[in-house]
């Protein structure tokens, strides 16, 4: 943490005053920025840009006051779970897709568990497309929205497998769920190192890098919508394996 920031944190540890609360805001919010663009493609989008930015500047606000910079936990992370939490919930409560287009990524979710299955191997784009009876550019298109839908369910498993150490939950989890965490830990780390090696550089780099879609595209030299694409496919494939390995 820069000394500036530190100072403006032991300021407001001592005198928590809107003044200084706003200052502290102000410094974090191209955090919130950050977040959304990498939650949501920059070329489409079902959420409006503003109203994302609001549910993450409250996750943001939650985060200044809950957060005690005298434990080894560096603010970013702590606030970023929270401003990613405060977005998906605003995410959930929104009407993003009609119920005809819903039906329809269902099918493709279906479809890809199914050829999964009888294939023994996870299966191509025109695979699921022929499967479906549609043109390939329409499944692509699907995928590009199933991109909202998986985020929503993927987004809560990464929030749960990472920087668990850091976070120090250990004293806020009794012994039950941390041993289902480590065990879902393991497991996400065996389905990731499965995955192609293309996939696996997307992961990396959204995940870990923390990278935006289009920033992805950049790095591949492909589109942004083709990376929104790639990562959907990996959405659907880490979240069919995750439910037959964890069942509800």
């Amino acid at each position: 943490m820069a000394e500036p920031v530190r100072e403006l944190w032991d300021k407001y540890m001592i005198d928590r005053s809107a003044e200084l609360k706003n200052e502290l805001l102000m410094h974090y919010v191209p955090l919130v920025k950050t977040t959304v663009l990498r939650m949501m493609p920059t070329y489409y989008a079902h959420n409006d840009y503003d109203d994302l930015i609001s549910c993450g500047v409250i996750g943001l606000m939650s985060a200044i006051d809950r957060f005690d910079p005298k434990r080894e936990i560096k603010f970013e992370s702590f606030a970023s779970k929270r401003i990613r939490g405060s977005i998906l919930d605003h995410m959930r409560k929104q009407d993003w897709a009609p119920s005809s287009y819903r039906r329809k990524i269902n099918r493709v979710g279906e479809a890809y568990r199914e050829l999964e299955a009888s294939l023994s191997r996870f299966p191509t784009e025109q695979e699921v497309a022929d499967h479906l009876a549609i043109p390939l550019h329409e499944l692509q298109k699907v995928l590009e929205t199933t991109h909202t839908f998986n985020i929503m369910y993927f987004e809560d498993i990464v929030s749960e497998t990472s920087s668990i150490d850091e976070l120090s939950l250990s004293d806020e989890t009794s012994p039950s769920d941390q041993i289902e965490r480590q065990e879902l830990i393991s497991t996400m780390g065996r389905l990731i190192d499965e995955l192609s090696e293309k996939e696996r550089t997307v992961v990396s780099l959204y995940y870990y890098e923390e990278l935006t879609l289009k920033e992805i595209a950049e790095v591949l030299g492909v589109s942004e919508s083709r990376v929104s694409q790639i990562h959907s496919k990996i959405l659907i494939k880490l979240k069919a394996k995750l439910q037959k390995e964890f069942p509800v």
